[in-house]
């Protein structure tokens, strides 16, 4: 699916412009010790005419039809795209976690690993290090995030399809 690039949008930010707008859809987590489980997701990426996106995430346990019925967690952070088409990624969680990315920008897909984890008190798991993919797909946002904890390697934990908002109707 084709997308145009605004007029307004500050130039920095091209590498990036596939990814902004609301993406709603659902995912699957999964990981040793507990039962892989469906939600929904709605993620949301904008600018303000700064050099960086926002990128906020909400995560929802669904009922029988799918539909949202409980929230899990959200996530929220920065996106600097860099003039070398590298992105600089900073990120913090409900689940207690803060975050460092980078990686590299390549058209309609970034490629993310952690260069730190920062995790509070509150934080359930001894969560270390993490890799990510987005990617535009057939005008799909598709994503999956890789975890490694203390007691496990760097393994798939979550991915999710989601559709552009506009084109759900």
């Amino acid at each position: 699916m084709p997308f145009e690039i605004p007029s307004d949008l500050n130039p920095a930010l091209v590498g990036l412009a596939w990814l902004r707008g609301r993406w709603e859809g659902t995912g699957f987590r999964e990981w040793p010790g507990q039962e892989k489980a469906e939600f929904a997701v709605q993620v949301d990426v904008s600018d303000n005419g700064g050099t960086y996106l926002h990128y906020l995430a909400q995560f929802f346990a669904t009922d029988a039809d799918g539909k949202p019925v409980k929230e899990l967690g959200m996530e929220t952070g920065f996106w600097f795209p860099q003039a070398d088409a590298s992105v600089d990624v900073v990120m913090s969680s409900s689940d207690g976690y803060s975050e460092n990315w980078y990686g590299k920008l390549q058209p309609g897909r970034v490629d993310l690993v952690t260069d730190a984890v920062v995790r509070s008190p509150i934080a359930g798991h001894t969560y270390t290090a993490g890799r990510r993919l987005y990617g535009l797909v057939e005008g799909k946002l598709m994503y999956s995030f890789d975890r490694a904890t203390d007691e496990e390697e760097l393994r798939p934990y979550v991915w999710a399809t989601l559709e552009d908002r506009k084109s759900v109707v």
